[in-house]
């Protein structure tokens, strides 16, 4: 059995927080220890996204199935009919391969998962500068409506108010730096 069975590291923010940057640092970084826990969903794939690395893109039908067999460590309907989860067979896949998931998830679920493995996760919370920051950052991306990132950024208010539920709080004002401390918490866990 791995060292690393059952330890998981969570990586969670607001949308447009960076945390998706720094799981990649991580992932580029620390590749014998870490694996990337590829999340399902039902939204719809981005033209850039592959099914089974980005995410597994499911139909809402075959999500729900999953949820009633207890498919998932951890699920939430982020956005109106956008479901979200974390299979447990990833979770397992990657302890098989003797590494440790790095999970990029949303603020509920990775609260989730702290609760199912209080002993055995580290979580670390990608906060912004501020909300008018992550505004911009979100405008920048390009791919939001006028509703959808008005919804995001009032996610991401509210996301905010539960970040001392985690481990660590990192401010990713600037993100070589956030890149660099998270790598310090990780390195600590992975050695307990």
């Amino acid at each position: 059995m791995s060292t690393f069975q059952n330890k998981i590291i969570i990586i969670t923010a607001p949308s447009g927080a960076g945390k998706t940057s720094i799981t990649r640092y991580l992932l580029e970084t620390i590749p014998d220890k870490l694996a990337f826990s590829v999340s399902a969903t039902t939204r719809a794939a981005r033209a850039y996204e592959k099914n089974g690395v980005d995410y597994f893109f499911l139909s809402p039908e075959s999500f729900r199935q999953n949820i009633q067999e207890n498919a998932f460590v951890e699920w939430e309907m982020v956005y109106e009919g956008k479901y979200y989860g974390t299979l447990r067979s990833e979770l397992q896949k990657t302890w098989d391969q003797g590494k440790i998931p790095l999970l990029d998830i949303d603020v509920k679920g990775a609260i989730h998962v702290k609760q199912q493995f209080p002993e055995t996760s580290l979580s670390l919370f990608i906060e912004p500068p501020s909300v008018a920051v992550l505004r911009e950052r979100l405008l920048s991306r390009g791919t939001e409506t006028t509703e959808s990132l008005e919804a995001r950024v009032n996610k991401a208010s509210y996301e905010l108010s539960f970040k001392d539920q985690f481990d660590a709080i990192i401010l990713n004002d600037e993100l070589s730096k956030a890149c660099r401390e998270a790598l310090k918490h990780i390195s600590s866990f992975i050695k307990q």
